[in-house]
């Protein structure tokens, strides 16, 4: 089959489903992909521990750059609806070499989170049961690596079926699974905030100005560390653009959808941050949210402290919003790989789609699956490995975050200045954005190298963090070598020319076969 390019985009249809996806449904898929009840557990001790009480200052500070690096996505996704996303809107821009390893950076990001979201899922239903059932000993379960690897299978086989299915189901199961999250979210905060309030708290601290001066934290290295995870807990908003083929008005709907998104995950943030902090202080002993023995779970440690005999709905909203993410976050490699596919950067399989539910079936079932093999390889040989690799995957969020920014200004650099508005929206917003970005991409890559990073793994006397990040670029590289070899139509800038805004294609009309 061949398909003529739209000579005004630079793009064409790749059979999904059109017309089905609205404003609120991709609002409760991109708040489900974010997955705020398990993210802040994850992410919150270690600012603290990075940033002490200005952990609101942090928050605030990485939305901004999410924020601006969002009016760059919006603009590329009104010129280049396409769901590619950075891997198309990079190629547009930059060429095909450049365009492949930004899609790349989406890719590896998102497939290997798969695998740390059912982790923590597996976590969390063994710890629901011995909450519910008073049997401390269910939770003990998660650590056998064979029952751990076994439920981890089961959650990634059910979260892949779902996703496999028409993109209205996705959005139904998400919008429960979301909902019931989101209240017990701001319920916990909310009695957080009451109690510390009326005399009945852990550790009372006053909320104080302070908390929201950046320039209060102990160092800029803590700051810098501090901003990595800020970053990181706002990643994932981008999964209701790669949706765009499939809005009602795809145009418009993405973006609408994209900063809805991120404006309501910064309020969730910023109202449990300042409850918990309130309510437990940042001491490092006990229930303190300094406290490195609880850090990994922060959340759970004060479940029943704060919520009492209700402590439980906190596992099921992490279990939920855990499982939730696990489902929607398949959606954004498998559509990225769908347009790699369709354009013939990768092997031309990718670009199938499901001839009933017109979904990407082929890429999700693929991601899922390195997924799965990954997370079952390196439960058994490490589990230091496992968080490490997530750890890195920080830095290959800033790369592609920030890439795609850039792509924006360079996309839009004959026309941005047309007008004030478009000047700041589609170049000094995303290009502050990305540079702020691949600053931090750069700065904790070599960070990373310390044998101290995270873990604190090493080989050689090299932090095994910063190992994992080179590894997985380097890895990239090789495949679009080999890519590069298989279908040299693409790389030659045949199949989706490079080309700036300027009302039309640099080159004649051009074939997708």
């Amino acid at each position: 089959m061949t398909t003529t390019i739209d000579p005004d985009t630079g793009i064409s249809p790749k059979g999904l489903s059109k017309g089905t996806v609205t404003v609120l449904g991709a609002v409760v898929i991109g708040v489900s992909t974010i997955a705020p009840a398990y993210t802040f557990t994850a992410a919150i001790g270690p600012t603290v521990s990075a940033v002490g009480l200005q952990v609101p200052a942090i928050i605030i500070i990485g939305f901004i750059p999410m924020l601006l690096v969002a009016f760059g996505y919006r603009e590329l996704n009104k010129a280049i609806p396409d769901a590619g996303t950075s891997f198309t809107w990079g190629t547009r821009a930059f060429g095909p070499y450049l365009g492949w390893m930004t899609g790349w950076g989406l890719v590896i990001a998102t497939v290997l989170v798969l695998s740390n979201l059912a982790g923590i899922a597996v976590d969390f239903l063994y710890l629901l049961i011995a909450q519910i059932t008073g049997d401390a000993s269910i939770a003990e379960l998660a650590a056998d690596p064979f029952i751990n690897v076994a439920t981890c299978l089961a959650f990634m086989a059910l979260a892949t079926w779902v996703s496999c299915r028409d993109i209205t189901t996705a959005q139904r199961v998400q919008a429960f699974l979301v909902g019931f999250q989101v209240l017990v979210l701001v319920g916990f905060g909310a009695v957080a905030l009451f109690r510390a309030n009326g005399g009945d708290a852990l550790d009372h601290t006053p909320i104080d100005a302070s908390w929201f001066n950046v320039f209060d934290a102990p160092s800029l290295s803590a700051v810098v560390a501090g901003l990595s995870l800020s970053i990181f807990i706002f990643w994932g908003w981008d999964v209701v653009l790669t949706m765009n083929e499939e809005a009602k008005d795809p145009k418009r709907t993405p973006a609408r959808a994209a900063a809805i998104t991120i404006v309501v995950v910064l309020g969730l943030y910023l109202l449990l941050a300042i409850a918990l902090l309130s309510f437990a202080g940042n001491g490092d002993t006990g229930l303190g949210m300094g406290n490195p023995d609880i850090q990994d779970n922060v959340l759970f440690h004060l479940s029943n402290p704060i919520m009492g005999p209700l402590g439980w709905l906190i596992s099921l909203a992490v279990l939920s919003s855990s499982a939730a993410s696990l489902q929607s976050t398949a959606i954004s490699p498998a559509r990225t790989l769908l347009a790699m596919g369709h354009y013939r950067a990768v092997p031309k399989r990718f670009a199938s789609v499901h001839p009933r539910f017109l979904t990407p079936v082929f890429g999700t079932i693929v991601s899922a699956l390195v997924a799965s093999t990954f997370y079952a390889v390196m439960r058994f040989v490490s589990e230091n490995v496992l968080w490490d690799t997530i750890t890195a995957l920080g830095m290959m969020v800033c790369f592609y975050y920030g890439l795609t920014a850039l792509s924006a200004v360079w996309y839009f650099r004959k026309t941005a200045f047309g007008s004030a508005k478009t000047a700041f929206t589609q170049c000094i917003a995303p290009l502050v954005g990305g540079v702020v970005l691949v600053a931090l991409f750069v700065q904790t890559l070599i960070d990373s190298f310390d044998p101290e990073y995270g873990s604190g793994s090493e080989i050689g006397g090299v932090g095994l963090v910063g190992i994992l990040g080179v590894g997985m670029l380097v890895l990239g590289l090789v495949l679009m070598l080999v890519m590069r070899v298989r279908e040299p139509a693409f790389f030659r800038g045949e199949v989706l020319p490079k080309g700036v805004n300027k009302g039309g294609l640099d080159t004649a009309a051009h074939f997708v076969r």
